[in-house]
Order: structure tokens, then C-alpha cells, then sequence
């Protein structure tokens, strides 16, 4: 279950030294500060959670919001600005957090374990040789097999393609989770944090991190 949890937007990757003069690849995020718009307890909803708001709303040159009245009329029920995401995030306990507060990345510490989930970077339609690893046939001419499938099926019985056989179709843009990543760095001032490794998405792509539920 967990205990806490951020908005964040990728910045992109670096690297930094540690202690032992080792270098160490990070992905800098940009996490929070992100404020509480809703708070969802046992008795009124049945269960715990949080629904947090990150990054102001884009607003035209008239001064108008890119929202609709619904999401606004959020915000101004919890007396906090426009913001551009929102999500809802199921805690152990919310008896800390109340409406209108903001909380930043200080939430966690270097040496944290989290879960990363955000949206892979999409690739279009692509060929089962690039989207499922697929080698090349034969390459002299003649073939006719250079990047093709292969045999999808059978002959005269069943006379069909089963469900779920490797293919080419669309690549990517699929929500993905990067589970036990370790926070090697946390600037609360700047609102970053540095994970070690890669996380899914492209740049200024959303995340958001949470404490790992993978056993330690």
C-alpha cells in the first residue's frame, strides 16, 4: 500500500558521482510541488486518498484558462490555482494532509526504493523485427523473406490466427511502470530528484513516483 507519492516531469539524464568516486546515471525529475484538491476518507467514500494537482494551466493571450468548468470548478472549491494535471493517489493514512496544503519533493530522501509510472515514448507502426525482436531471413536474392513475419497460422484447421501472436502494429505510448528505483539525490529547494537509471517518457513527460512496493 502506499505511503507516499508525487507528481513529477522528466527533465532528462545526467550523471553524478558517488562517495566512491563511482559515476552514476540519473534521471532528474521535477517533483511537485504539487497541491491536495480533494481529500477522500473511510467514512465518506469508503476509502483513503489524496487527489494532488501539478503544474499551473496554460492560459491564452485573452487570459483565459485551458480547462473545463468541471476541472475549474475543482480548483475553486478547494481554494487553489489552476493546474494543468491532476491524479488521485490511495494512502495508508491522509489524517496528515488537508485540502489546499502543498507538499514538495522533500517528501522523500536519497536512498528511497520507488516506482516510476509514466508513458512510454511512442514509435508509430512498426515491423515485428523492431517491436518484438525478430530476426532477419535470409538475405540473398531470391528470398523473398528479408523482414517479413512468418507463418501467423496454421493450414486447413483451425484456418485462423490465434489471438495475441507477435506482429507488426503500434509501438509504445503504453503506460509503463520501472519498479525499485533508488533516489540517489533530492534538491527540496529546486523541487528535484535525481533516480538512479532510466524512467519511461519522453522529456517534460509526466511521471509519478511513489514508494516501491517491492519487497526490500
Amino acid at each position: 500500500m502506499m505511503k507516499k507519492a508525487i507528481m513529477a516531469r522528466k527533465i532528462g539524464m545526467t550523471q553524478v558521482f558517488a562517495e566512491s568516486g563511482e559515476v552514476v546515471p540519473v534521471t532528474v525529475l521535477e517533483a511537485g510541488p504539487c497541491s491536495i484538491i480533494q481529500k477522500k476518507t473511510m467514512e465518506n467514500d469508503g476509502y483513503e486518498a489524496i487527489k494532488v494537482a501539478f503544474k499551473d494551466a496554460r492560459v491564452n493571450a485573452r487570459g483565459n484558462v485551458y480547462l473545463n468548468k468541471p476541472d475549474k470548478g475543482q480548483y475553486d472549491k478547494a481554494k487553489v490555482g489552476y493546474k494543468k494535471w491532476m491524479k488521485e493517489y490511495r494512502l495508508e493514512d491522509v489524517s496528515g494532509y488537508e485540502v489546499g496544503q502543498e507538499y514538495k519533493a522533500d517528501i522523500f530522501e536519497a536512498g528511497d526504493k520507488v516506482d516510476i509510472t509514466g508513458i512510454s515514448k511512442g514509435k508509430g507502426f512498426q515491423g515485428a523485427i523492431r517491436r518484438h525482436g525478430f530476426s532477419r531471413g535470409p538475405e540473398t536474392h531470391g528470398s523473398k523473406h528479408h523482414r517479413a513475419v512468418g507463418s501467423v497460422g496454421q493450414g486447413t484447421w483451425p484456418g485462423e490466427t490465434y489471438k495475441g501472436r507477435k506482429m507488426a502494429g503500434h509501438m509504445g505510448s503504453k503506460q509503463v511502470t520501472v519498479a525499485n528505483l533508488e533516489i540517489v539525490q533530492v534538491d527540496a529547494e529546486r523541487n528535484l530528484i535525481l533516480v538512479k537509471g532510466a524512467v519511461p517518457g519522453p522529456k517534460k513527460g509526466l511521471l509519478s513516483i511513489k514508494n516501491t512496493t517491492k519487497n526490500k
